[in-house]
């Protein structure tokens, strides 16, 4: 009987790309794993500037959105795992990120007053 054995300590992250709907991560043996970006919803909610903004951790064990506050293991991307976040935490994301969309950041609040400013002036 054959069996497939992958070292898992051997597997290494090197690039990753992000499409609106998947997911690529070439290792460094020079493979490309593709999965689709439901797997992971964060992602699948980020924006394309998000998603594009991502850095390897752990010498390439890992991959790290700091936006999105996501972490992806190379391991789990092989082996096919989805995302195992519940959807309750996933939904106090949502909601956290929706909250904060909504409120204005300070630059803009300063570029309205200033405005306001240099009209009365």
């Amino acid at each position: 009987m054959n069996t497939l054995t992958i070292d898992m300590q051997a597997l290494r992250a090197q690039g990753v790309s992000v499409s609106a709907n998947a997911l690529s991560v070439d290792l460094t043996d020079g493979r490309t794993i593709t999965v689709p970006l439901a797997w992971y919803p964060r992602l699948l909610h980020g924006t394309a500037k998000e998603r594009n903004h991502w850095r390897l951790i752990g010498n390439g064990e890992g991959i790290h959105w700091p936006e999105l506050d996501e972490d992806l293991s190379v391991e789990g991307i092989v082996l096919g795992r989805p995302s195992a976040e519940s959807s309750r935490s996933f939904q106090r994301w949502l909601e956290q990120r929706a909250s904060k969309n909504k409120r204005p950041s300070q630059s803009k609040l300063r570029t309205s007053r200033n405005a306001k400013t240099a009209a009365k002036v």
